[in-house]
């Protein structure tokens, strides 16, 4: 049990990784997380009014079964197999975020200043979270994908949009990290 519960070399994950994307190829399948949102609002009927919702969903089975394997394997894996004593975060990173107001984990995953349920009662956090959702949806279909899509399935098949959009989300993200968090915060 201690080695499942401890952090895992890297090359184990990207081996399963490479052993995942190989059978989803040999398939014929295409690994994405953002198009299962597509799949459930095509799910409830909003095809009839919006076409991009008018599609057969049903052929998308498989992955919304990646989702909920997931949200059940996470859920798993943070209450029985997890042992946040081993998150161990740069000194640096936390004074830098100590600046900001944010808290250190102190043995969690996340810290609560963030994460925990009092950001419901700070109309700026709800804001923050309502248009951080919104870009992220809006961005992932712009894209045409989400970062686990693009970064993992579109770059292992050699796609060169897949790239782009990789490159563009490092980008992106040292922009938010370094420039706009600490305005947020």
């Amino acid at each position: 049990m201690e080695f499942i519960t401890h952090t895992w070399h890297w090359s184990v994950a990207g081996f399963l990784i490479a052993l995942v994307m190989l059978v989803l190829n040999y398939f014929g399948k295409v690994f994405g997380m953002s198009s299962n949102l597509r799949s459930l609002c095509s799910m409830t009927g909003v095809g009839r009014s919006v076409p991009f919702f008018d599609w057969d969903w049903k052929s998308q089975r498989w992955n919304l079964a990646v989702v909920f394997g997931a949200m059940i394997g996470g859920y798993v894996a943070v209450h029985f197999m997890s042992d946040a004593s081993n998150v161990d975060i740069n000194p640096k990173t936390i004074e830098q975020l100590a600046v900001m107001g944010i808290d250190a984990p102190n043995g969690k995953l996340l810290p609560d200043t963030i994460f925990g349920n009092q950001i419901f009662e700070s109309p700026k956090m709800i804001l923050i979270l309502l248009v951080g959702g919104l870009l992220i949806g809006f961005g992932s279909r712009y894209a045409g994908g989400c970062t686990s899509g693009h970064a993992i399935a579109g770059m292992s098949n050699l796609q060169l949009p897949s790239l782009k959009a990789v490159i563009g989300f490092f980008i992106g993200g040292l922009i938010m990290a370094h420039l706009i968090l600490p305005l947020l915060f």
